[in-house]
C-alpha cells in the first residue's frame, strides 16, 4: 500500500476527475503495450490482477479462458469484492435437451478448465484465493443447474445461472493465497 500513497502523493492538487482519468489512462496505456485488451470490460481487471498476483498469465482474448496457469492449463476465475468467496456462473446458454446441455457443460463451460479460481478482493488487491478442480464445479454445479434447466420455458432471461457458494468453496476448495 505504500506505493499507492506515493502515486496519491504525486496526484495531488488534481481533482477526483483530474485523478481519476489520469490513472484510468495510465492503466489503459500500460495493459495495450503488453498486448492485454480493454481491462475495463465486465470483471478483467480483476483478472488481470489475479493472474498477476497468483503468477497466472491473462488470456488474450475475452471469451473462453479467463488466464493460464504455471503449467499452461487454461483456468476460469470467478471474483467478488464480498467478505467470502463465492462464484456465479451467469449466462450459460440453454440447449436444447438436457443430454445436449450436460455435453456444452462438461466440453465447454466447466469440465474444460481443470482448475476454477474464486478470488476476493478488498481495498484493490487479491486477499483471498481459492482453488477448486473442474471435476469439483461440474459436480456442484451440474444438480443447480439441472433444476434452472427446467424452469428455463417460465424465465424472462433463458439463460442459465448458478453459484458456488462459499460453504461449497471452502468444504471442496485449496487455498492458494
Amino acid at each position: 500500500m505504500n506505493d499507492f500513497r506515493i502515486i496519491k502523493n504525486q496526484l495531488s492538487g488534481l481533482s477526483f476527475a483530474e485523478q481519476y482519468r489520469f490513472l484510468y489512462q495510465t492503466i489503459a496505456v500500460l495493459c495495450e503495450e503488453q498486448g492485454i485488451k480493454d481491462p475495463f470490460s465486465y470483471a478483467r481487471s480483476k483478472e488481470i490482477l489475479a493472474a498477476i498476483e497468483l503468477g497466472h498469465t491473462v488470456a488474450d482474448e475475452f471469451s473462453g479462458a479467463d488466464a493460464i496457469d504455471e503449467n499452461g492449463e487454461e483456468v476460469e476465475y470467478k471474483s467478488t469484492i464480498d467478505k467470502r468467496c463465492k462464484g456465479a456462473y451467469t449466462g450459460i446458454s440453454v440447449q436444447p435437451t438436457w443430454e445436449e446441455q450436460v455435453k456444452y457443460l462438461r466440453e465447454e463451460k466447466l469440465l474444460k478448465y481443470n482448475r476454477h479460481f474464486y478470488n476476493r478482493f478488498a481495498d484493490g488487491r487479491l486477499v483471498e484465493s481459492w482453488s477448486l478442480t473442474g471435476q469439483q464445479v461440474y459436480d456442484i454445479l451440474l444438480p443447480k443447474l439441472e433444476k434452472a434447466y427446467a424452469r428455463v420455458s417460465t424465465l424472462k432471461d433463458p439463460r442459465l445461472a448458478a453459484s458456488v457458494s462459499w460453504t461449497e468453496i471452502k468444504n471442496n476448495g485449496v487455498r492458494v493465497l
